[in-house]
């Protein structure tokens, strides 16, 4: 077992804070996922573990600052190393996985969940931020599916193109709304670590 808050430690010295509260954000996505398919008998034995599913998330942008901000996400183990941790290789291909960039062959379904939940943390946390009390807990999935299929101009940085890919069969065959609401559960059980 890896030591959680020694990595945490890592990413929460190494970036600036909106990107640590993203960081926790997806972890706590990629936990609720993992459950999510856990509970229903959608993962085959050849999955990587919750472990990995959630230290992927955690980890995915320590290297979006400094000298490797320009070759995220290839510099990951790098700049881990400058904290002297390390990752798998298996954790290192999920993190790669995040970033359509990278050529990556999307053969188990941590990697489709880091690729699909990444920038819908952020117009999860762009949805609170416009409610009066700011606050995760009173935000609906139905306010967030909303603002994902009819206000494309809202949080326009959201890849939407990618958190629709949860539905495609060969990948996680979550349906949209049923995704986003595991999303938002997941970050409204962190929402004091991640300021709401």
């Amino acid at each position: 077992m890896t030591d959680r808050k020694i990595f945490n430690d890592a990413v929460e010295k190494n970036l600036e804070q909106n990107i640590y509260y993203h960081s926790l954000a997806l972890e706590a996505c990629m936990g609720g996922i993992y459950d999510y398919l856990k509970t229903f008998n959608l993962l085959n034995d050849s999955e990587p573990t919750k472990e990995e599913w959630t230290l992927a998330g955690l980890v995915h942008d320590i290297d979006y600052s400094g000298e490797f901000k320009d070759l995220h996400p290839l510099k990951t183990k790098e700049a881990l190393k400058k904290y002297d941790l390390e990752i798998s290789d298996t954790v290192q291909e999920i993190i790669l996985a995040h970033d359509g960039r990278q050529n990556c062959v999307y053969d188990n379904k941590a990697k489709w969940a880091i690729f699909c939940a990444d920038s819908l943390t952020g117009l999860i946390v762009a949805v609170a931020l416009v409610y009066p009390s700011k606050k995760l807990t009173d935000v609906k999935t139905s306010s967030v599916l909303k603002r994902f299929l009819k206000e494309p101009k809202f949080a326009a940085g959201t890849r939407r193109d990618e958190v629709s890919k949860c539905e495609l069969k060969e990948g996680l065959n979550i349906p949209l709304e049923k995704f986003i609401e595991i999303c938002l559960q997941s970050m409204q059980q962190i929402a004091p670590q991640i300021g709401l």
